[in-house]
């Protein structure tokens, strides 16, 4: 068998997000099941600007073939104005426009697109929906295509362009079961194949030296976020939650964010700001944290919550997400805020009870072992390709007008940290 991935940006430069988990799926493909694996993607790596960085054409990394094609034209900054109208309303997009939204959210490349179309690949995996690579090609390619939203409530999904993505794929894979409730409701996906699959977690690194000691705390104990740091990500309003935080319990407590920084986050005595840090530095400093937090209101799946639990440390997750919410449910693993007063709640019972914390971590690490490990979902995912590839491809559908019947959004322009009746808790499902 022969799957090509169809990802905007690949490698392994690129930190978190959708097109990492599509590189961790194709290289545990190549090396549990055999399986020859190609990559179709471009030569960017920021996501803000889609400028060329990387060299096109052919290269090999992890087993994978992956094919590089530049750009046709960088971001256009005209897509932000309309990115901030349609933000404010989705609704008012009509297909023309939302055709246009995608062109100018890029990345274009036409040469990309072509060859996704001659590929001979007995399946073709699009990830995510979002971009203009999976737009463009995932109605012109000969193989069944599977596409993995890697959705999220957010105004875009409810764009009329993505009627007809949604339309042209074969199957689906989620990541969480709220994904794939969100676009059950939005698109009429339901009577396709689908598969619930997580991204795996593999075994940590060996602790190197102390988290404290990469962050320059000395001996102080601290609080860390691992991702981008980006206001979409929930990170400034977690800075200015834990900045209140300080000023109404004084101490020695600290707050790391760690990763690629996309937005400033106000200067704090207690508060560090690390930038891209080594794999080995990630795991030393998640592993000697006292609570891991992961503030974004807006994903699909977010790995940083397994890890968390693999190195023995609890989580906290933002109540407005349902995906990592359901996360924690699930595995029993942490709690969740929707408001200031939850944050300081949680952050206060965590600190208190030394006891919750360690149950919380291994209740989570239990679930991991059960249900993240590669060994588990490389096998499961090869089976599914195989049925979607000898199923073929579905009758395309016809392309669709601006005359829709449309579920409203139901979190576009919601404040991250806004009070949620779900309140706060353990709750195992």
């Amino acid at each position: 068998m022969r799957v090509a991935f169809v990802t905007p940006r690949y490698g392994p430069e690129v930190v978190g997000g959708a097109e990492s988990g599509a590189r961790q799926l194709a290289e545990h493909l190549v090396t549990s099941s055999g399986w020859e694996a190609e990559v179709f993607t471009t030569c960017a790596l920021d996501h803000l600007s889609w400028a060329d960085e990387l060299a096109p054409g052919d290269v090999r990394l992890g087993g994978v073939d992956v094919h590089r094609f530049p750009t046709d034209r960088p971001r256009d900054p005209e897509g932000l104005v309309l990115d901030g109208r349609f933000r404010a309303d989705p609704s008012s997009a009509t297909l023309e426009a939302s055709r246009r939204w995608v062109a100018l959210n890029g990345p274009v490349s036409t040469g990309l697109v072509d060859a996704v179309a001659a590929s001979d690949a007995d399946v073709v995996v699009f990830y995510p929906y979002l971009y203009h690579p999976t737009v463009a090609a995932i109605a012109r390619t000969p193989a069944p295509a599977v596409l993995h939203p890697a959705a999220h409530d957010e105004p875009a999904l409810y764009l009329p362009v993505f009627d007809e993505t949604f339309a042209a794929a074969d199957a689906f894979v989620f990541h969480t079961m709220a994904e794939r409730r969100l676009v059950q409701g939005v698109h009429p996906v339901a009577g396709r194949p689908q598969l619930l699959l997580p991204l795996g977690v593999a075994d940590p690194p060996p602790a190197r030296r102390p988290g404290a000691e990469v962050l320059g705390l000395g001996d102080r104990p601290y609080l860390v976020s691992v991702g981008r740091v980006d206001e979409h990500k929930g990170s400034v309003m977690l800075a200015a939650f834990f900045a209140t935080y300080k000023q109404r319990h004084p101490g020695p407590l600290a707050l790391a964010l760690v990763g690629p920084v996309s937005a400033a986050v106000p200067a704090h005595p207690d508060v560090v700001v690390t930038g891209i840090v080594s794999e080995q530095d990630k795991y030393d400093v998640l592993r000697d944290a006292v609570v891991s937090v992961a503030p974004s209101p807006l994903e699909a799946f977010c790995m940083v919550v397994p890890e968390s639990w693999t190195v023995g440390v609890p989580v906290v997750v933002n109540a407005h997400c349902a995906a990592t919410t359901e996360q924690c449910r699930r595995a029993g693993g942490g709690l969740w805020f929707g408001s200031y007063r939850q944050f300081e709640a949680v952050v206060d019972r965590l600190l208190a009870d030394a006891r919750l914390r360690s149950g919380l971590a291994a209740s989570g690490r239990a679930y991991v072992e059960a249900n993240y490990r590669w060994e588990l979902l490389s096998t499961r995912y090869a089976r599914f390709l195989e049925e979607v590839a000898a199923r073929g491809r579905r009758p395309r559908p016809p392309a669709r007008g601006d005359v829709r019947s449309r579920p409203s959004p139901r979190s576009v322009g919601s404040a991250a940290g806004r009070p949620s009746s779900r309140g706060t808790g353990r709750r195992r499902s």
